[in-house]
């Protein structure tokens, strides 16, 4: 038989009662509320893993993790929407010089081609021919979803109009992105770099640039669905030692596992240095993330401090600081 939920004031109780947090008052009740208590507590309670819980005494310190989670979200938000953005003009612009033609049956046919460099028949071959056709699938599905949704969708296909590759890309999530990145031609692939500003040194293979969007696209489904990001627990595979390979190389920054928020912060300045954006844009990340870690720092035990920022984060924020000036 299943338990009846308990109410607000009953889960206020357990918390006291079993987990020796301190909670109560209806302020912190309306804070409960708000953050909800299988978002907020549930979600807040451990770092990475249910099995990593910290040894919270107090309400308040619940609550400084939670605002610090979303402090981060609103500062990530606008740069990895522009990196989204950017990143996926720059492969449009590479793409239509390409083709010269804006018809994805064109683009599909004469860009998505990275399947033969493979015999005929071999793995490598069904492998990339999958992928490809994978791509073609998504996309029509996602034409499919949003005819109804999306004004865009509805003014081609109503007018009888094959949609354009650029609103395509509109409709795109970062994970299709990176897809249609993999399936392209070797050649194209090496020409998108070199207009993003990465070192064919460094992408022998020209596979950086969907490396790179893969990287961003956890952290960017995150952030839009608001959910947990502090500890990274929102990664879902590896990220490319070749990456941390090739900021190590450029930056001096050691240590960049993607297991700590700071390496995501390092790899969106990165990138937008690779853009030539403007340095006070970079700097003012980065100044805003010192601000967040020192908010709270000022409300959490040392012991769970450390465990939520890093001991190196200092050195690697200090490090980009100078990588920017050059």
């Amino acid at each position: 038989m299943l338990k009846k939920p308990k109410s607000i004031n009953s889960l206020m109780k357990y918390m006291r009662d079993e987990k020796k947090i301190d909670i109560n008052g209806s302020t912190e009740k309306k804070k409960l509320r708000y953050m909800g208590y299988y978002h907020g507590y549930k979600g807040y309670r451990y770092h990475f893993s249910p099995s990593n819980l910290y040894n919270f005494s107090s309400f308040t310190e619940i609550q400084a993790v939670y605002d610090y989670d979303m402090a981060l979200k609103t500062m990530f938000y606008p740069e990895i929407m522009f990196l989204e953005t950017a990143l996926k003009n720059y492969v449009l612009e590479e793409v239509l010089e390409t083709v010269n033609s804006k018809r994805f049956a064109d683009v599909y046919a004469q860009v998505l081609t990275s399947y033969k460099k493979f015999h005929i028949g071999t793995d490598g071959y069904k492998k990339e021919i999958k992928k490809r056709m994978n791509v073609r699938n998504n996309i029509y599905k996602l034409i499919s979803r949003d005819y109804e949704k999306r004004n865009v969708v509805k003014h081609y296909y109503d007018k009888d109009q094959p949609i354009p590759i650029w609103a395509i890309f509109e409709l795109m999530s970062l994970g299709d992105f990176g897809s249609f990145i993999s399936c392209t031609d070797e050649n194209i692939k090496h020409k998108i770099a070199s207009s993003i500003g990465i070192k064919k040194s460094f992408d022998t293979d020209g596979m950086m640039t969907q490396r790179i969007v893969y990287a961003l696209k956890d952290l960017r489904n995150s952030v839009a669905h608001n959910n947990t990001i502090f500890d990274t627990r929102f990664k879902t595979g590896n990220i490319h030692n070749n990456i941390s390979k090739y900021i190590s190389s450029e930056t001096g920054i050691n240590n960049i596992k993607f297991d700590s928020i700071i390496d995501y912060v390092v790899l969106i300045c990165f990138i937008m240095n690779l853009l030539e954006c403007p340095k006070t844009r970079m700097n003012n990340i980065l100044r805003a993330f010192e601000n967040i870690n020192e908010t709270l720092r000022k409300q959490v035990p040392i012991s769970i401090y450390n465990t939520i920022v890093h001991t190196d984060a200092r050195n690697k924020i200090e490090k980009m600081k100078e990588y920017i000036k050059q």
